[in-house]
């Protein structure tokens, strides 16, 4: 039997939240909510099977943040980890029992 590592558990949290929105809170920017309700559901879609990671985008391998192009629109997803108490960073992103993952939605001219 082989044990996790932080990074395989960090990821497999990230994948849940990012795929199913388990685990955490989801927020959207106000340009993302600009685009309309049904534009925002396909953007979560969109969003749930982004498989783009690789060394030089994702270089902890954590899966905690992409960017694409929707509709001619470049956008932002990161997953942040906070505390349970949401005021500072999370002791061990890998502990859920200790983060709360936020995954921000966001147009990349609103960073």
């Amino acid at each position: 039997m082989s044990m996790q590592t932080d990074a395989e558990k960090t990821r497999a949290l990230n994948d849940e939240l990012r795929q199913h929105l388990l685990g955490g809170g989801a927020v959207i920017t106000a340009g993302i909510a600009e685009l309309g309700p049904e534009a925002v559901e396909r953007l979560v879609k969109t969003i749930a099977v982004f498989d783009d990671f690789c060394h030089a985008n994702d270089p902890y391998e954590e899966h905690d943040a992409g960017v694409f192009d929707f509709d001619g629109t470049t956008v932002m997803f990161k997953i942040d980890y906070y505390d349970k108490a949401l005021k500072f960073h999370s002791p061990n992103p890998a502990d859920p029992t200790v983060t709360e993952r936020v995954i921000t939605i966001m147009r990349a001219d609103e960073y």
